[in-house]
């Protein structure tokens, strides 16, 4: 299996600067005016564009504000307090503070478009410290 991660947002050029700021990602195919893709993740990431309101499923319309879905990203750093820094700098924004775990530090942030993500940094043998 392939995986390949699509993030619609309804600004491609705004989106395509956070993202390769906050994670160090890099823009390669562009998709006309429409989708980008960003290299750099153990899976390529699309950014689609689609503006507000337009349909998402058949009865439901795309809505940008902050929600929540059973689906979101983490991505894993060395070093959590700069890796934090850069993706608010970059227009993320922070909703929890830094968890300690017995695994490692994770810290909660949303993308302008709604999105959840969360940056983590493992510790000792990361998930192993919690598998069974």
């Amino acid at each position: 299996m392939h995986l390949l991660i699509n993030i619609d947002v309804a600004d491609l050029s705004a989106a395509e600067a956070l993202y390769t700021t906050a994670f160090g990602l890099t823009a390669a195919r562009r998709f006309g005016d429409d989708g980008v893709e960003l290299l750099g993740a153990q899976a390529p990431i699309y950014l689609l564009q689609n503006p507000s309101g337009s349909l998402a499923t058949a009865d439901a319309p795309r809505d940008y504000a902050r929600h929540w879905t059973p689906v979101h990203l983490d991505v894993v750093v060395d070093s959590l307090e700069p890796a934090l820094a850069r993706a608010l700098q970059a227009g993320l924004a922070q909703e929890t503070d830094i968890r300690e775990t017995n695994w490692g530090r994770i810290v909660r942030l949303a993308d302008p478009w709604g999105h959840g993500w969360c940056l983590l940094q493992f510790v000792n043998r990361g998930y192993d410290e919690i598998a069974t």
